[in-house]
């Protein structure tokens, strides 16, 4: 029997592993077209003796109707799940898989190579610790290589696998392994990687997946399998500051109200100080409710339902935060975008901005830079206009309707990272990541009554704007000149004299601005309709 379990996975680790369970592992297998990312996962399964033995029935039968390799098994239909792959032979969607070693426990998620489905390269790249990027070792490093490495960079992870495929068919040179193990650490230079480990295999054959192989005894690494057991990963989303973005108000009955969500940094612990954001209100931790009981704390990775000792306004999307490290807030955002679709960005166009469970209208104001595939380096866009194109990357400036609460990317993957929504398709246009946040001169002003207005307890204010001399100059002469063009054509309706109606309409001008400031200053002497306010009187004068 094929012992271990294989099922699609959620993008989530179970919540807080204890102490004694194996450390999770989550990887994704990304590359150019026909690589054999599918094959390799497939051929791990089978060589590590992971597979099921009711699948490998179905994989012998479908390898007869579908398979590429002839009389052999066909490793790769035993993740790819959809029809329409299993007939054309490639990868289109994004096909998670768990499996377990003594050592360790894995979340794999094989990704599509094909130009068109980037986004789905990009989906399992979001969550992933590490990437096995497949290279064909007769084409060498593509395009879609180098564009599969910088959205891996981008997308925060630090761990590559350059898994050189095939090396059957060029004869296990080691001289071939060699230029393309130099010529991608030079490619990688600029991307910020923590590790790169560079395998020859042959994903068919099982060539240095579990077992180290004879053809290629000039290797002196580890096998793959081996590899993913021990590597080392950086993980410190417990000592980060503690984020908790709220994706349920949850109130199941008059007497209990809490907030659900997912832990997404730091810890937490009843009684802790803890603000919520973007309005600024600092207020307690009561309870840490689950469905097995309350906790005593929870950490990053948790789903959890956190009570307070006060009834504030908290809603789904605001953000409960650490009060000495808080996220930052604000309604403009500089990023790095990944575009997705095949019509091109669109300044100024409304989106939909969506980080965590909080959704704002939002447009890009500019792009300042695209971030060349060749070298992974940002470079300065051409002019003004220029924006970003199907499976650019690039750096732009977006101006959100309502302020929001988020973190660098680069400092949290779970609280920096948003997509953009196209308003009439409702189709995922952009994924961003979060370089920095700023307020602009209108929402500063706003922002900084708001979190004053949340201190005392109050509601946020209303977005209170003063009219310039110019606008009020403008707006007393769209109603003042057609209002004496009125008087001017009633008056020569019936004297049919021009001078006359002139004479009328100028004195009606006088009179009414007359009028006018004598009115306001009787009204002035009366304190009708004013309500009483309890506040301070200062008696000092100043």
């Amino acid at each position: 029997m094929h012992g271990g379990l294989v099922t699609p996975s959620p993008l989530r680790a179970p919540a807080g592993p204890a102490p004694a369970e194996k450390p999770l592992l989550r990887f994704i297998t990304c590359g150019s077209v026909d690589d054999g990312k599918s094959t390799l996962i497939g051929r791990l399964l089978y060589d590590a003796d992971l597979a099921p033995d009711d699948l490998l029935a179905a994989l012998e039968k479908d390898s007869k109707k579908h398979g590429t390799q002839g009389d052999d098994l066909d490793f790769a239909l035993l993740v790819d799940g959809l029809a329409a792959e299993r007939e054309q032979g490639i990868t289109i969607d994004v096909a998670y898989r768990y499996f377990a070693t003594d050592k360790r426990k894995f979340i794999v998620a094989d990704t599509p190579g094909h130009v068109q489905y980037t986004r789905n390269m990009a989906t399992g790249a979001s969550t992933a610790d590490l990437a096995v990027l497949l290279v064909d070792a007769r084409k060498g490093i593509l395009d879609q290589t180098r564009r599969h490495s910088v959205i891996v960079s981008i997308l925060g992870v630090r761990h590559v696998v350059v898994a050189v495929n095939k090396m059957d068919l060029a004869g296990y040179s080691a001289e071939t392994f060699a230029a393309i193990e130099r010529d991608f650490r030079l490619f990688a230079e600029h991307l910020n990687f923590s590790s790169i480990v560079v395998i020859p295999l042959v994903a068919k054959d099982g060539d240095n997946l579990v077992h180290a192989s004879t053809k290629m005894d000039w290797y002196s690494g580890p096998p793959l399998l081996a590899y993913l057991e021990s590597v080392v990963l950086d993980d410190n989303s417990r000592i980060l500051p503690f984020r908790f973005p709220v994706q349920w108000v949850n109130r199941p009955s008059h007497d209990f109200r809490g907030f659900s969500g997912f832990v997404s940094g730091g810890n937490v612990r009843p009684g802790d100080i803890v603000r919520i954001l973007p309005s600024g209100r600092d207020t307690k931790i009561a309870r840490i409710v689950t469905y097995d009981g309350d906790l005593q704390q929870a950490v990053a990775g948790q789903s959890v339902t956190l009570t307070l000792t006060e009834e504030i306004d908290v809603s789904r999307g605001d953000l409960i935060s650490s009060p000495v490290s808080p996220a930052k807030v604000g309604d403009r955002l500089f990023a790095k975008l990944l575009w997705l679709v095949r019509e091109p960005l669109v300044l100024n166009k409304s989106y939909l901005l969506k980080i965590g469970a909080r959704q704002t209208p939002a447009f890009v104001k500019e792009v300042s830079s695209h971030i060349k595939i060749e070298s992974g380096l940002a470079e300065p866009v051409a002019g003004p206009e220029v924006t970003l194109a199907f499976n650019e990357i690039g750096e732009a400036q977006l101006w959100l309707d309502a302020a929001v609460a988020c973190d660098r990317y680069a400092e949290n993957r779970e609280t920096g990272g948003f997509i953009l929504i196209d308003r009439v398709t409702n189709e995922t246009v952009a994924v961003g990541m979060v370089q920095d946040s700023a307020w602009t001169e209108r929402g500063a002003k706003i922002g900084i009554e708001a979190s004053y207005a949340s201190m005392e307890g109050l509601p946020p204010p209303r977005e209170v704007l003063r009219q310039t001399p110019l606008r009020s100059l403008a707006k007393s002469l769209s109603w003042r000149v057609p209002g004496s063009l009125v008087t001017f054509g009633v008056a020569f309706a019936f004297t049919e004299d021009a001078k006359i109606s002139a004479g009328i309409t100028g004195a009606e001008i006088v009179s009414k601005i007359a009028l006018y400031y004598l009115h306001e200053q009787l009204w002035t002497r009366f304190h009708i309709g004013f309500e009483k306010r309890d506040e301070p009187h200062d008696d000092t004068g100043l």
